[in-house]
């Protein structure tokens, strides 16, 4: 904008003033208080609402602060502790902290703990598949339809 009057020019000037004149007719004085139409279903609640001699709250209103909160600082020390375990579990679940090898003496142990002696015993499935029979022949089928 500054350019605009370095050569001095009187045309430059004129068109200045003349696109000043225009926007000054685009700014209104947003202080003026508006009119509320009366037939509107919240005219009231709006007056009710606009009234000057409405009581505000001072700051000496403000109730103190409960003595069973606890103070800023110990929200600050648990922010901490927070991010501090989030970083540690970070640094322990780390691509390369652990592996997937020597599973095989782990199943080991978990299949001999399940079975013992590492199979399935043949009394335990003899016994299951008694009892599956027994179910099978006690089941009463649905009635057909008709």
């Amino acid at each position: 904008m500054l350019r605009l009057f370095v050569n001095r020019s009187a045309p430059r000037a004129l068109a200045c003033v003349g696109a000043a004149a225009l926007l000054s007719g685009c700014m209104g004085n947003p202080f003026t208080t508006a009119t509320v139409d009366p037939a509107s279903p919240v005219a009231d609640e709006v007056a009710k609402m606009a009234r000057a001699d409405s009581d505000y709250p001072s700051f000496s209103e403000i109730p103190p602060i409960p003595a069973d909160q606890r103070p800023l600082r110990d929200f600050g020390r648990a922010a901490d502790q927070l991010e501090g375990a989030s970083a540690k579990l970070d640094r322990e679940t780390a691509p390369g902290t652990w592996t997937l090898t020597g599973t095989e003496g782990f199943a080991k142990r978990a299949q001999g703990l399940v079975a013992p002696g590492g199979d399935t015993d043949a009394s335990t499935t003899a016994a299951s598949e008694a009892f599956a029979r027994q179910i099978r022949e006690r089941a009463t089928p649905p009635p057909l339809p008709r």
